[in-house]
């Protein structure tokens, strides 16, 4: 390999890059406003959830249980109705997530020591948020039910009864159960996975469809020379778009980040070199830029967002698709990314991914390299 043509191919490459400006903002630009509109608009929690109450038997007992759901930033009270009809009306029409019935004999059951009937109706539109919504309603309601056991055996007895169990809970790694903390690491992966594919996608199809590959072909240049020197200027820019993406994680969102900048900087440098090779590989086979880029967006974007564990649990799927997680470079980058935000946990613990990412990064460069003498030849 010859450095000087290397870094001539290098040079060609920076060159366009700059007289493009489109490039610069595609491959700078787009990336912040993506994370911005992810970290800010894609978020998993579930709190003021919207809910109405229809309360037939107005008493103090029936409004210190609806008081129970209101104190609390998990619901956020929208009114009481007079019939059915008007609750129905407002879970159809999205004013109300749940709605609360509650019966005539509210309080004349409890205070008879008879069980009391509540109904809650909720919309199961969304199953993943009623069924959170179900089990903040089952949380408050046996609170509620707890106080009243107490109460009842405080005037029997004259003493409350201590509790059986003690639990006392202690979360790890994000103390206020934030989405936006694994979301935004999350999601980092993602967009710079994208970003990096579809920059170098373009690459070596655009010198097909400009006709200036067959200048390079009469050239001295190797296949090594001109897809590392294809590559060099995408890894600073890469670079920049990670400084830049762990800037607005920790300054902007508030993400706590617990483990080692270096290392933070050495995976995510391991896994753009690993993307910008895999455009590049796709840049060559395509030969046209809009196919790169389709296909660019295909084999990155989908996986990344899907197969990465980012957006859903990998645990929860099915074997096979499990399996193939096993060779999603982004299934281990989210997972050290989160691991040095969050955890704080060095290549002790994370040792297998990083291996990972450096075995992936060489081998789609060795087959780009391949691939490109061919296309030459």
């Amino acid at each position: 390999m010859n450095l000087r043509r290397l870094w001539a191919v290098a040079r060609k490459e920076s060159l366009h890059i700059r007289r493009d400006p489109r490039s610069l903002v595609l491959a700078v630009g787009i990336p912040m406003m993506l994370l911005l509109m992810f970290g800010y608009a894609l978020t998993l929690d579930v709190d003021r959830v919207p809910f109405v109450v229809w309360d037939q038997c107005h008493t103090k007992e029936s409004r210190e249980f609806v008081a129970r759901f209101a104190a609390t930033r998990y619901f956020d009270f929208r009114g009481t109705v007079e019939r059915y009809g008007e609750l129905e009306r407002a879970v159809d029409t999205g004013e109300a997530m749940l709605g609360l019935v509650i019966s005539p004999e509210f309080a004349a059951r409890l205070a008879a020591g008879r069980t009391a009937k509540v109904q809650a109706v909720v919309d199961g539109s969304d199953s993943n948020t009623a069924a959170i919504v179900l089990g903040y309603t089952q949380a408050i309601t046996t609170g509620f039910n707890q106080q009243l056991a107490v109460e009842q055996i405080r005037r029997l007895t004259g003493t409350a009864p201590s509790p059986a169990i003690d639990l006392r809970t202690r979360v790890w790694f994000n103390e206020d159960l934030e989405s936006r903390n694994f979301i935004v690491p999350g999601i980092m992966a993602v967009i710079m996975g994208l970003i990096a594919a579809l920059l170098t996608s373009l690459t070596i199809a655009r010198e097909w469809e400009c006709g200036t590959m067959e200048q390079l072909i009469s050239t001295p240049v190797r296949a090594p020379e001109l897809v590392l020197g294809k590559l060099l200027p995408y890894i600073a820019i890469g670079f920049a778009n990670m400084v830049i993406a762990v800037l607005m994680a920790v300054y902007l969102f508030d993400v706590p980040l617990r483990g080692s900048v270096v290392l933070l900087f050495v995976v995510g440098t391991l896994f753009v070199i690993g993307t910008l090779a895999q455009g590049l590989l796709v840049s060559t086979l395509a030969r046209q830029q809009l196919l790169a880029s389709q296909m660019a967006m295909v084999s990155t974007f989908l996986p990344a967002f899907l197969l990465s564990g980012f957006a859903f649990a990998i645990a929860n799927m099915p074997v096979p698709v499990q399996v193939i997680t096993f060779i999603v470079p982004a299934r281990y980058f989210v997972a050290l990314v989160k691991g040095i935000f969050l955890r704080g946990v060095g290549l002790e613990v994370m040792w297998p991914d990083v291996l990972f990412l450096a075995l992936f990064a060489l081998l789609v460069i060795a087959i780009a390299i391949r691939t490109t003498r061919k296309r030459l030849a």
